[in-house]
């Protein structure tokens, strides 16, 4: 996942050249399979997916406004909320039955 930073060329430089492009270098150095990027500060969430052709494609969320990540069974979406003295949106976690994961595995055992 790539929060929004202020590098050359930004998220979605292609720049084969060194240094490459982090669109470039996850798409066709590291073949990640999926590509986020989120803009915390304005909750703009954006998935893309390799295809079979090994580009990314944009996907399309769900119903709830979350994009499912087949490699993890997992939904992944925006929670807007509190979380360590900082009010704003956040990155969350849904399984396939709709219900928010914890913050922290530790929290189990509490």
């Amino acid at each position: 996942m790539e929060f929004l930073s202020d590098t050359e060329g930004g998220e979605y430089s292609n720049k084969p050249t060194y240094p490459p492009g982090k669109w470039f270098f996850y798409e066709q150095v590291l073949k990640v399979p999926n590509y986020v990027i989120f803009k915390p500060d304005t909750a703009d969430l954006e998935v893309y997916q390799l295809d079979d052709s090994g580009r990314y494609q944009l996907c399309n969320p769900d119903a709830n406004n979350r994009y499912w990540i087949a490699q993890m069974s997992l939904f992944l979406g925006r929670w807007q909320g509190t979380r360590e003295n900082r009010t704003g949106y956040w990155l969350r976690w849904w399984d396939k039955n709709g219900e928010l994961l914890l913050w922290d595995w530790k929290k189990l055992n509490s």
